[in-house]
């Protein structure tokens, strides 16, 4: 096997990359009158973007039912490839019924702006019970990926897509970088270990704590926030990434941290999302990836360490991309340090550690974390978003 010039070579072997040509795009311009129109829906849009750029390699476009069917059931593309979380295109009756296969499909973002192809190749129905019970673990309603399930039309649109432009991103800019181009910059910076950190929450202290842990074994560190669509209660994006600002500012090595935007929308989807946010950091050149406590839970739908856990229904080296796992960290009253139960000696009563739920009711009350949780520049940030809100409200 050829050694890949990369630290790690994408998933499936190749980076895919369908944003069109200057050409091309005038071409699809010049028909997209023509064409059939379909909306897309917000997340439809951030996998749009995620095939596009190769952060889904080797996606090429949305499922159809040869891929979907085995993910849903085994974790596995058609071909026998791992992957965990279905991308697929579902409409409702009335708009898929008039599409023929065949055709091409003008994809419109949720204002209507022309920001894409289809090349419509199947459309298929799909079992949504089958989905949430397989990729959820529940049929809950509560759930928010399983709500957002369920709301959605019972037909799914298949095929390869066109991007037509790669835009800057309207809140971060700066910290838009794709897969080819965190592929250079760690070609360029000489690193061939790189530990990527998904989160959906503000940094604390605990993350922070595992993120250098991490750290200490390999060359670099990828913070790679997402800031897709996600719940209406989670923290914005745009405070998240203050936070981080913070942090990279005044905690964290210049020389071996690179902070980005992950695209992506969340799914909610625990072990399974576990799997699907390692392989995505795969395609953006990452080797190993952090897997802490309850990853891309929500609710009690998962064990605690589940999503440590589904790493192991897959062979050795199967994934490319080696999971690096966590127990929940907290500060440690005795040894007056960052510490999880494998490091301390402490007992339940010496330990402190609070959920982002209890931090969020903190602030809605005027009270700033402690600082054994949150930096205390952080916890400054998250209370003036609060008060911001509230006043808004």
């Amino acid at each position: 096997m050829s050694q890949h010039p990369d630290a790690i070579a994408p998933h499936g072997g190749h980076l895919i990359n369908r944003i069109v040509s200057p050409a091309q795009k005038q071409e699809f311009l010049a028909q997209g009158e023509t064409m059939p129109r379909l909306q897309l829906s917000d997340r439809a849009l951030c996998d749009l973007i995620l095939i596009a750029i190769g952060g889904f390699s080797p996606l090429t476009g949305f499922m159809d039912q040869k891929d979907y069917d085995p993910v849903v059931t085994d974790m596995r593309l058609g071909n026998g490839l791992p992957w965990s979380v279905p991308i697929t295109l579902p409409v409702s009756e009335e708009i898929a019924e008039p599409l023929k296969e065949g055709s091409w499909v003008r994809l419109d973002d949720t204002e209507g702006k022309f920001v894409g192809v289809l090349e419509l190749t199947q459309k298929y129905r799909y079992n949504k019970a089958l989905e949430a019970v397989n990729v959820y673990r529940t049929e809950d309603q509560k759930h928010p990926g399983v709500k957002v399930l369920y709301e959605q039309g019972p037909i799914n649109l298949a095929g390869p897509i066109w991007l037509l432009d790669r835009e800057a991103h309207p809140q971060f800019p700066d910290y838009q970088i794709d897969p080819a181009q965190s592929r250079e910059l760690f070609r360029e910076k000489g690193w061939k270990s790189i530990v990527a950190f998904q989160t959906r929450n503000p940094i604390h202290r605990a993350h922070e704590y595992i993120t250098k842990c991490a750290l200490e074994s390999v060359d670099a560190l990828f913070l790679h926030p997402l800031v897709g669509v996600t719940k209406g209660d989670d923290i914005p994006a745009d405070v998240r990434m203050r936070c981080y600002e913070i942090l990279m500012e005044k905690y964290y090595p210049k020389d071996r941290v690179i902070l980005a935007i992950n695209p992506a929308a969340m799914r909610y989807a625990g072990p399974r999302e576990a799997i699907f946010h390692a392989l995505l950091r795969k395609n953006y050149g990452c080797t190993h990836f952090i897997v802490g406590r309850d990853h891309a839970g929500v609710g009690d739908y998962y064990g605690t360490y589940d999503a440590q856990h589904i790493f192991e229904e897959f062979e050795p080296g199967e994934l490319g991309i080696v999971p690096m796992k966590f127990e929940h960290a907290f500060f440690c009253k005795l040894t007056k340090s960052m510490a999880t139960t494998k490091t301390s000696p402490s007992n339940p009563d010496q330990r402190i550690h609070l959920s982002g739920t209890k931090v969020r009711e903190m602030l809605r009350n005027g009270e700033l974390p402690p600082p054994e949780f949150s930096r205390p520049e952080v916890a400054a940030e998250l209370a003036r978003a609060m008060r911001v809100a509230v006043e808004s409200y």
